[in-house]
C-alpha cells in the first residue's frame, strides 16, 4: 500500500487561478482563506499589504493548509499582484454608481476556469470592514457578488473565499469533462494583460489632457467609464498597440501645433 499523498487531478487546471487578499486586518482570516483554498484545490494566494502577517494565528487557522501559506506571496501594491493577469475579478458587496459587468460566484468560477489555461487569473477580496475600494474595483474586468440574506449579508472573509473557491472547483470539474473553449480561443492574438491596460489608461488620460478634452481634477467619472468600456471589450495586444500608436500620433500633432504657436508668438514680439 502506497504512503504517497493523493494527487488532485484538477491541480493543473487550477494552478493559474490566484486568490488576492487586499490589506487584510485579521491574520486568522488569512489562515482561514488558505484552508478554504486547499479544500477546493487552489494553491496560489497573494497578500497585498496585510496589516498583521506573518502571524501565529494565521498558522493556527490554516490547519493542514500550511503549504498554501508557505507559498504565499506578499506584495506592496495591487499592481504587483495582478500586472501579469489576463483576467481580474473583484468581489463587491454593494451596487456601484457606475454599473460594471457583474457575475454570480458560479459565473465567476466558470469565467476563471475558462481562461486560466491561457493566462493568470486573479480573484480579489477586500478588507473585512469595507471590501474593495472603487479604484480597486475599476481594475477588474468584472465584479462578483454573493447574494446573501439581505437581513444579514455580511460574510466573513474566509467564508466568502470558500464560496467562490467551491464554484471555481465545480467549474473545473465540469471543464475537465468537456472540450469547451473560451470565447476568444480561436482569436489570433491574446487579450492584453492588466499591466498593458494600465499603461494605456495612463497614456489615454494624458492625451485627453493634452488636447484639452479632460482635466485630471474633474469630478465627472470620465476615466472610470472609459475603464469599464475597455475592460468590457477586452482589446487584444495588437489592438492595444494600435490604440497607443494613435495616442502617440495625436500627442505629436499637439506638440507640433504648440511649437508653431510659440514660434509665431516669438516673431510677433
Amino acid at each position: 500500500m502506497s504512503n504517497q499523498p493523493p494527487i488532485d487531478p484538477l491541480a493543473p487546471l487550477l494552478a493559474n487561478i490566484r486568490i488576492v487578499l487586499i490589506n487584510t486586518q485579521h491574520p486568522g482570516n488569512i489562515g482561514g482563506t488558505a484552508r478554504a483554498m486547499k479544500n477546493m484545490g487552489l494553491s496560489q494566494l497573494v497578500l497585498v499589504n496585510p496589516q498583521d502577517y506573518p502571524a501565529e494565528k494565521a498558522l493556527w487557522r490554516a490547519g493542514h493548509a500550511l503549504d498554501v501559506l508557505d507559498n504565499t506571496r506578499v506584495v506592496a501594491t495591487l499592481e504587483d499582484a495582478i500586472n501579469d493577469c489576463g483576467l481580474v475579478l473583484g468581489t463587491s458587496a454593494r451596487e456601484r454608481s457606475i454599473p460594471w459587468p457583474l457575475h454570480t460566484a458560479r459565473e465567476a468560477g466558470e469565467h476563471a476556469v475558462r481562461e486560466a489555461p491561457q493566462h493568470p487569473v486573479a480573484i480579489l477580496f477586500g478588507r473585512e470592514d469595507r471590501g474593495l475600494t472603487n479604484e480597486e474595483l475599476q481594475r477588474c474586468h468584472a465584479h462578483l457578488h454573493i447574494p446573501a440574506n439581505p437581513v444579514y449579508s455580511a460574510l466573513n472573509l474566509a467564508t466568502a473565499v470558500q464560496v467562490v473557491a467551491y464554484e471555481v472547483r465545480q467549474a473545473a470539474l465540469a471543464a475537465s469533462d468537456t472540450s469547451a473553449k473560451p470565447a476568444w480561443a480561436d482569436w489570433d492574438i491574446a487579450p492584453a494583460k492588466t499591466e498593458a491596460l494600465e499603461y494605456y489608461f495612463q497614456h489615454l488620460e494624458q492625451t485627453m489632457v493634452d488636447i484639452g478634452f479632460h482635466k485630471r481634477d474633474n469630478p465627472r467619472q470620465t476615466m472610470a467609464r472609459l475603464r469599464r468600456l475597455f475592460f468590457r471589450i477586452r482589446p487584444d495586444e495588437m489592438e492595444l498597440a494600435i490604440l497607443r500608436g494613435i495616442l502617440t500620433g495625436t500627442q505629436q500633432v499637439v506638440a507640433r501645433e504648440q511649437q508653431l504657436r510659440q514660434q509665431l508668438a516669438e516673431k510677433e514680439q
